[in-house]
């Protein structure tokens, strides 16, 4: 199961090498990893989406937790969120395509960005599920790059982190039931 860990950090060097450093020696592959700024410019976001079953996610969020510059970890897996990605596909377009490649990217509401003699590049914001649907229609005319920013992740409505109370305390102690863990 895709899991979604949104983590507040404290906007220092290394605390991203720290985070990876400890899904790479977890053995758990990082499918979407996204960071920046908060409204706060001394902590950072990182929208995180990983692979893994209940108990492992459980570990996950424990772990970083133990973390030094870990200020808060959700898995807002299970919760209703809005979550977002953006991608610029330029697509090669000639002449005598260009109004189908147009109207197919008006169809998905991307907005082209750049025009070229032979190409346009569009740029798409939306679930996976969008993003990849335009991609798969775009594919007949040649797809030249493409480039996302991955996942991000915000929790519906007007419920949001305690993010302040995080950033002037330590972070909170994690039951961690039965299990033991190693660093």
């Amino acid at each position: 199961m895709l899991n979604t860990f949104v983590v507040y950090v404290e906007n220092k060097p290394g605390v991203l090498t720290r985070v990876a450093s400890l899904f790479r020696r977890r053995a758990f592959n990082i499918d979407s990893l996204t960071v920046g700024r908060t409204e706060k410019p001394e902590v950072s976001r990182m929208t995180i989406t990983v692979d893994a079953d209940y108990d492992q996610a459980r570990r996950i969020e424990a772990n970083l937790y133990k973390l030094v510059n870990v200020l808060l970890v959700e898995n807002i897996t299970s919760e209703p969120s809005i979550v977002r990605d953006l991608a610029m596909i330029k697509v090669a377009a000639t002449h005598e395509a260009r109004s189908h490649v147009l109207e197919l990217a008006s169809v998905f509401r991307a907005r082209v960005v750049d025009v070229a003699p032979e190409s346009l590049t569009i740029e798409i914001t939306g679930d996976e599920d969008k993003i990849d649907g335009l991609l798969e229609v775009l594919r007949p005319y040649g797809v030249l790059e493409m480039v996302r920013t991955g996942i991000v992740a915000m929790r519906r409505g007007s419920k949001s982190s305690v993010l302040a109370a995080a950033a002037s305390t330590p972070a909170p102690d994690v039951d961690h039931g039965d299990a033991s863990y190693s660093v």
